[in-house]
């Protein structure tokens, strides 16, 4: 009588290994996100809110050409002169202070940054127009 070997390939695939990778990288993904902090300019871009800015500050409007000259409502003004506005204005209006900045289409993004990064330095707040 002769005796049949069954040997059978087992199909299974074994997930434990598998699960455990997901598990460290889920973990490591979560560790790393939660310790990068954005660097990022805390801007009140225009939308749908409708808080009315501050009664002083809406007189303040920095225009920046596609040149990257600076204008401070409509008259010329370097970037120091645009810190010593920013500092009177903080001292006028304390914590609600605010500036108002108005790029041309074509301005480079140093000149807007250098402006937004001023104003974030100094503590005013900075609403960005949409370029015109």
């Amino acid at each position: 009588m002769a005796v049949k070997k069954r040997s059978k390939v087992s199909a299974a695939f074994n997930m434990s290994s598998l699960t455990d990778i997901i598990f460290l990288l889920l973990i490591f993904f979560m560790l790393t996100s939660s310790i990068v902090t954005p660097n990022a300019l805390n801007l009140q871009l225009p939308g749908k809110k409708t808080s009315p800015p501050p009664p002083k500050a809406k007189n303040k409007v920095i225009g920046i050409s596609e040149a990257g000259t600076y204008t401070l409502n409509d008259s010329p003004v370097s970037l120091a002169g645009i810190e010593q506005q920013m500092l009177a204005l903080r001292k006028i209006d304390g914590d609600k202070a605010a500036i108002v900045v108005s790029p041309a289409a074509k301005a480079s993004n140093e000149t807007v940054v250098a402006v937004l990064d001023l104003a974030y330095n100094l503590e005013v707040r900075a609403v960005l127009t949409a370029p015109k």
